[in-house]
């Protein structure tokens, strides 16, 4: 089993993390810039972020076998602070960086008029760097956050294939079928989206456009969310070659159009007949 994490936040995990991801099947992952947990309180510190993300983490996750890219923004949570603003001059710099294959997460968290002009605003910046847009929803009034999201899609001419609308379920996912945009899903041990439950959505739409991902962060999450929900589609009678495509070539296909994924095996991590809960695995060959 290979898997593309297409949404997981590796600045708030450990090198264990990594090791267990490699080791479950992960090769590449997409880091979406996100709010850390407590407000920031000056431009200076999205600059010390987003150099991290391009720089810190992507060496990091290397020493592991794994690929990292990242998505970069200004978090629709931080887009209702007047302090942080002023990132937005900051972003065309770095939406040309190699490894930023996204603009994002952008969207809404509490639907105020400040993130519509956000969102907007970033959506631009999108089809001006001619780069895809990874979209959170809020996490209530989910339904009508979905179809105010849609809308503004809709009217910033970028392209429905070239959006992900994240953090769906149950009730989300058609609207967002029909949309054309791809469908992203984060499994967690409690909320949002769990193993069997994104089955069953599998089951009744199909495995086209369908992004699915851990989002592990500082909080209760698992990083290995992913590979479990592989094991869970093999369970219900899936194929090898769904899981793949659900787990490596949708994230691949959407991100690639970014043109700057790097998906080549690491120098120092070779092939070998080791297995990690039945399924042949890649281990460093000594780097």
């Amino acid at each position: 089993m290979r898997i593309f994490d297409p949404h997981i936040h590796m600045t708030s995990r450990t090198t264990d993390d990594y090791e267990a991801m490699f080791d479950a099947g992960v090769r590449a992952l997409v880091e979406p810039s996100f709010w850390l947990g407590q407000p920031r309180t000056s431009v200076a510190s999205f600059t010390d972020y987003f150099d991290s993300l391009i720089g810190w983490e992507r060496f990091r996750a290397a020493q592991f076998g794994i690929r990292h890219h990242c998505t970069i923004a200004l978090n629709p949570k931080e887009a209702n602070d007047p302090r942080c603003r002023e990132v937005l001059d900051l972003l065309p710099r770095y939406l040309a960086k190699d490894g930023v294959v996204a603009v994002g997460e952008v969207g809404y968290d509490s639907m105020t008029p400040e993130e519509d002009e956000v969102f907007a605003g970033q959506l631009q910046l999108a089809v001006e760097h001619e780069l895809p847009a990874l979209v959170h929803t809020p996490h209530r009034d989910k339904l009508a956050g979905t179809h105010r999201t849609l809308d503004v899609v809709r009217e910033s001419g970028l392209e429905p294939g070239r959006v992900l609308v994240d953090h769906l379920n149950e009730p989300t996912v058609a609207v967002v079928a029909d949309s054309g945009c791809w469908m992203g899903f984060s499994i967690y041990p409690d909320t949002k989206m769990d193993e069997q439950r994104m089955v069953a959505i599998l089951r009744e739409y199909g495995t086209d456009r369908m992004i699915v991902n851990s989002a592990a962060d500082w909080g209760r999450s698992d990083p290995l969310k992913t590979y479990k929900t592989g094991l869970a589609m093999l369970g219900a009678g899936f194929t090898e070659s769904d899981v793949d495509k659900v787990l490596w070539r949708n994230p691949v296909e959407f991100y690639g159009q970014s043109d700057r994924l790097v998906l080549d095996e690491l120098p120092g991590f070779a092939p070998s007949t080791e297995t990690f809960a039945g399924n042949s695995v890649l281990r460093g060959g000594g780097a």
